[in-house]
């Protein structure tokens, strides 16, 4: 190896690592303040200059995208049918308790009144992440796609407002526990109602 691929390399992890903290910055003001705050805030919060967050991200628009990229694992809700419910209401509240401020997914969901980019990168989040992997576990208990699709559709309207009344909103739904138990029945109900 010569001396500039050292030099490359280092270049790449000093990118890699700067472009790292600049996101975790943005995840937590965006979190905080909104789509509002500003460029240069977030530079300052991360300790670099505003050029690095054009450079890296094309501007403000390009790292709000960044910063709410969000995944969701539905396919771990795979099993027995009658306890669809249980493992969804689970899967929730426990990244509601485990991710609070600076999840991504609720940084989104808060700006998407606001910012009709956020809004449409949502509506996509929703699609992709939450309304067509549960549509494919209720086909696979044999539901008709007309059905699997409409209950899907249901428990994702359910869990966005209760995620909304409860994260957004930051209404007191209860404790944990039980709120983890109503929306356990509620899914439940949805998934086997006649």
């Amino acid at each position: 190896m010569s001396d500039l691929d050292g030099v490359t390399n280092e270049r790449t992890r000093d990118a890699a690592r700067t472009r790292a903290v600049i996101l975790a910055e943005a995840r937590r003001q965006f979190a905080a303040t909104g789509y509002s705050t500003t460029v240069r805030a977030i530079a300052a919060g991360a300790g670099v200059s505003p050029n690095l967050i054009t450079r890296y991200f094309g501007g403000k628009d390009g790292l709000f995208l960044a910063a709410t990229q969000v995944h969701l694992e539905l396919a771990k809700l795979d099993g027995p049918r009658a306890t669809l419910g249980r493992r969804l209401a689970d899967a929730v509240v426990a990244r509601w308790s485990g991710m609070q401020g600076e999840d991504p997914l609720l940084v989104l969901h808060r700006a998407s009144g606001e910012r009709p980019e956020a809004a449409r990168a949502l509506t996509a989040f929703l699609d992709e992440e939450s309304l067509r992997p549960f549509t494919e576990q209720l086909l696979r208990y044999g539901l008709t796609p007309a059905d699997a699709a409409a209950r899907a559709a249901a428990v994702d309207a359910l869990v966005l407002g209760v995620s909304t009344r409860r994260r957004v909103l930051a209404d007191d739904l209860g404790d944990l526990d039980d709120l983890s138990d109503w929306l356990a029945g509620a899914v439940q109900r949805l998934v086997d109602a006649p």
